[in-house]
């Protein structure tokens, strides 16, 4: 379903790239649709005009709706997930931090003891 929208949403998009490059601007543009012949009627200037503009708009309300849906499906079997439900512990991974204690805490319990160092030595004691 996924890759069916997807297929129509890309020829959308293309379908209303090339509707808007066929429109005549002010500047002058492509001005592919322009007319440059003869009496009124359908292609004459002002009918192209608007046959483009509906075909504009059209196709924007296509691109919203594919847009939309897919991402609608893109998130359809997820499901909630908050800042406030955390995930179960991964093994290897460090541990919330437990109610009473700081993080500072927990981080100097969880490193090693430090090396003992050797003893320095005494001197004889007289008796």
């Amino acid at each position: 379903m996924q890759t069916v929208l997807i297929v129509i949403h890309l020829m959308v998009v293309l379908a209303l790239i090339g509707v808007v490059l066929i429109q005549r601007s002010e500047g002058g543009g492509l001005g592919i649709g322009g007319g440059g012949g003869g009496g009124g009627g359908f292609f004459s200037a002002r009918g192209t005009a608007n046959v483009l503009t509906r075909a504009t708009a059209i196709l924007a309300g296509l691109f919203f709706i594919t847009s939309l849906s897919l991402t609608i499906l893109a998130g359809w079997g997820r499901g909630p997930t908050t800042i406030f439900n955390a995930p179960a512990a991964v093994p290897g991974a460090p541990s919330a931090p437990a109610p009473g204690g700081s993080v500072l805490d927990q981080l100097n319990a969880a490193q090693p003891a430090p090396p003992a160092a050797p003893a320095a030595p005494q001197a004889p004691q007289s008796q």
